[in-house]
């Protein structure tokens, strides 16, 4: 497990449990990060692969809430080893889910009483705070160019939004080029970003291209950009030279087990 450049340690920190896009390479893992700020545990996405990596982090107990951007497979089918593995704690209280309207469905175990389910809208912000009380995070959600009904968020400590010192985190979740970070409010400090394929796949699916990525994060302001969702099957160098140009100056990688501070 390796840091990240940065040494902003006001907000939080992001490890990356998984990153591929749409299936796991071999040995990966698809989507999934897990978030600690202000004394709250949030799993963000539970692509397949993420929960066994979740458990060589932390402990899967400290959880405060889960959540998921859209119900494609490759973000929340993880969602059920959870679920299972929530069976064997008898004295686990139900976890919070976060979704967009549609998810519950394709989750198995999405009415079990292990999970406390929460639709969430576009332009929604939902505080998610620690159990033994505290600030916790602001999460705010913005809809994306995507298929399904999908969700950007934002992560605020709690009290900090406006305070203009950056160290906002934001997620792009999947995306086409017709969604901007724009949209989640200004001072992003960490930007998260799918980055799917390289400029020659630019326009097969509503996905981001490192060009699109980096172009769109310039254009927003963004602090620092990490690339995520690459597809397995795609250069990682080629898709970070064209993010870097497009973005001005070197971005990130996403990695499995990396750790960003933001």
């Amino acid at each position: 497990m390796g840091s990240a450049p940065g040494s902003e340690k006001d907000g939080g920190t992001l490890t990356v449990l998984g990153c591929d896009g749409g299936y796991p390479g071999p040995g990966g893992a698809a989507s999934g990060y897990l978030i600690e700020a202000s004394g709250v545990v949030v799993w963000l996405d539970s692509g397949p692969g993420t929960f066994a990596n979740l458990q060589l982090v932390a402990d899967p107990a400290r959880v405060d809430a889960l959540i998921l951007s859209h119900e494609h497979p490759d973000h929340r089918s993880d969602a059920d080893s959870f679920a299972v593995w929530l069976h064997e704690q008898p004295a686990a209280a139900p976890v919070a889910v976060y979704a967009p309207p549609g998810c519950r469905r394709r989750v198995y175990f999405g009415d079990d009483a292990v999970f406390s389910w929460h639709e969430v809208e576009s332009s929604q912000q939902v505080v998610i705070s620690p159990r033994g009380g505290g600030a916790g995070v602001v999460c705010s959600f913005s809809a994306t160019d995507h298929g399904p009904p999908t969700l950007a968020v934002r992560v605020d400590v709690a009290g900090a939004q406006g305070a203009g010192r950056a160290h906002s985190l934001g997620y792009s979740a999947d995306t086409g080029p017709g969604w901007s970070p724009e949209e989640l409010g200004p001072g992003i400090g960490l930007f998260l970003c799918e980055a799917t394929y390289t400029r020659d796949h630019e326009g097969e699916a509503r996905h981001l291209s490192g060009r699109q990525a980096g172009a769109m994060a310039a254009a927003a302001g963004i602090g620092r950009l990490v690339l995520t969702h690459r597809r397995p099957s795609i250069a990682e160098d080629a898709l970070a030279a064209e993010a870097d140009e497009a973005f001005g100056r070197p971005v990130h990688q996403a990695a499995r087990g990396r750790v960003f501070a933001w």
